[in-house]
């Protein structure tokens, strides 16, 4: 068997014996259902995934290139020690001002730098200063267009042993639909190809929620 399929049972089997969600995770996870994008929201697994890999790598500085209502950035900020911190990229302050509600009442506001403004602008200006090799980790799931460029200035601000990862590389299967030629897959298509041939990582595209590559910087 290469897998086992993951119906709407199973799935609820699987959260009730892994989750181990805080409880202000929760309260955003549901406040966001109930947006008008909240399908944009990452699942509580990939999220409590996420928070593990900060722990098992030792994270105190990561990136994260898209916000939207914070869920994302306060399962790492919850999972870095004190004086860890979130460089946060977003270009909307409505949906961010979600997330800085949840920072504050989770008290990791201080661990959270939020940049409004295009994270490719705010990726160059990081590198400008001389924050290239000082990133733990790297989370990339903004505009998919964008996503090769995102990667490229990520992989040069992640030191060597740090972690990328990069969310929707699965796309709902429209990654292996011919019908589909709109801009946002044809941009996450190329990424994965390019991903599966770049000698300067180690990869690992996991089947979690809408697909997560893990790219760990040789």
């Amino acid at each position: 068997m290469k897998f086992t399929a993951l119906n709407d049972r199973l799935h609820n089997y699987l959260l009730s014996v892994t989750l181990r969600e805080h409880p202000l995770l929760k309260e955003l996870r549901h406040e966001t259902a109930n947006h008008a994008r909240g399908n944009m929201q990452i699942a509580p697994e990939q999220g409590q995934l996420m928070a593990l890999l900060i722990q098992l790598i030792g994270a105190k500085k990561t990136l994260e290139v898209g916000v939207f209502t914070g869920y994302s950035s306060l399962s790492v900020a919850l999972a870095l020690p004190e004086d860890g911190k979130v460089i946060a990229c977003d270009v909307n302050e409505e949906y961010t001002s979600i997330a800085r509600r949840y920072w504050e009442k989770a008290e990791v506001a201080h661990k959270i730098d939020l940049h409004i403004a295009p994270a490719i602008q705010t990726l160059d200006r990081l590198l400008a200063e001389g924050q290239a090799n000082t990133f733990d980790f790297a989370f990339i799931d903004a505009d998919k267009e964008n996503y090769d460029g995102y990667y490229e200035r990520s992989l040069q601000l992640v030191r060597k042993g740090g972690l990328i990862a990069i969310d929707n590389v699965l796309w709902s299967g429209r990654v292996i639909d011919p019908e589909f030629q709109d801009a946002d897959t044809l941009a996450i298509r190329a990424l994965n190809e390019k991903l599966h041939q770049d000698q300067r990582i180690s990869l690992s595209l996991l089947p979690v929620s809408d697909g997560l590559t893990l790219a760990f910087k040789r």
